[in-house]
């Protein structure tokens, strides 16, 4: 253990050794389909620290930088899973609480990547290096917390990326996942050139009409269900088509079905052509929201959880979720009344 290590003292010893003795060659960072800020901060800044003489260093997703990311890439090279040149890659994942966040093809082409770096509570462990703690409210704020105690170079770039990963996971530092640590970490990466400001300008002034078309048709298909503790919104096939926006356009959306007064769970479900997807967003970590989406193949944090089925019609699946969001809720109740 590295006793002047302040962040992440548990990790700083594996990590000085990890990064000392990487070898020249190419190196892949990897993250999950239907990228966001967290996933694209972490992406950048570790491809960033990994750039040395004799390495090539590139980010790949199934899935495109969306709009209001690209701002903070920088000159970090992003390609589509596609696109990635055949031949020897060391894959480290980062924001994926298992392979299978990052799409089947890159899955399948990295099937024991050498290293992750990821916050969420249901990973497994599955890098041959693994840095993963559920306690940190962003992957971006592992890395942030690695990189100062190790000492690494942190330029502007890298600083702002990360700093963008935290925010966004943390609902700008509203969420049960934000700590001391979490703002002392901003604070280091203000300091090595971050620009809240700037980042907050980008990121939440710059929305679309179609956007503002398509967050209108989902306030409208709230439905409160378990006494009004669950709150429903649903995004219909062939409303991207109709309103034109993308599927990254509902980053964040869910949280206006969470912000109900009354309501302890927010869930955004959109019907694709290649499925149906749920997002679920609790107030309280105690509902173990990860542990509902694990019922449909989904996992994520206890208060932030994601899943996708398929071969189910809207009106089952949606039965269904609701049913297991009372279950769940009936436990909790029940722990809480026997305690």
């Amino acid at each position: 253990m590295n006793s002047a290590a302040q962040f992440y003292p548990a990790f700083a010893a594996r990590f000085a050794a990890f990064a000392s003795a990487l070898p020249a060659g190419r190196y892949v960072v990897v993250g999950h389909a239907r990228p966001d800020g967290d996933c694209i901060g972490s992406q950048v800044a570790l491809a960033r620290a990994l750039r040395a003489p004799g390495r090539e260093v590139v980010c790949v997703n199934t899935d495109p930088v969306p709009r209001r990311l690209k701002f903070c890439i920088g000159d970090t090279p992003f390609l589509r899973a596609t696109d990635l040149p055949a031949g020897e890659w060391a894959a480290l994942f980062v924001d994926c609480a298992d392979r299978a966040r990052a799409g089947d093809r890159l899955a399948t082409r990295f099937p024991t990547p050498f290293a992750s770096f990821d916050h969420h509570l249901s990973n497994p462990i599955f890098g041959t290096h693994s840095f993963v703690d559920s306690d940190s409210a962003a992957t971006c704020e592992i890395l942030a917390g690695l990189f100062l105690d190790a000492g690494l170079p942190v330029d502007a770039t890298t600083a702002n990326a990360l700093y963008v990963g935290i925010a966004t996971d943390t609902g700008q530092f509203r969420f049960h996942s934000t700590t001391r640590r979490t703002f002392l970490l901003a604070a280091n990466l203000v300091a090595h050139g971050a620009q809240p400001a700037a980042a907050s300008a980008e990121l939440y002034e710059r929305e679309t009409a179609g956007k503002l078309q398509l967050l209108q048709r989902f306030l409208a298909s709230f439905h409160l269900e378990c006494a009004g503790r669950v709150c429903v919104g649903i995004l219909p096939a062939g409303i991207y088509e109709a309103t034109g926006t993308q599927p990254e356009d509902t980053e964040g959306m869910v949280d206006y079905a969470r912000g109900i007064d009354g309501v302890d769970i927010g869930v955004l479900i959109e019907e694709r052509s290649d499925g149906i997807k749920a997002s679920l967003r609790g107030k309280d970590p105690t509902f173990r929201l990860d542990r509902v989406a694990a019922q449909f193949g989904g996992g994520g944090h206890a208060c932030a959880a994601g899943l996708n089925v398929k071969g189910s019609t809207l009106a089952d699946f949606r039965a269904r979720l609701v049913a297991a969001l009372a279950a769940q809720i009936s436990s909790v109740d029940t722990a809480d009344t026997i305690s």
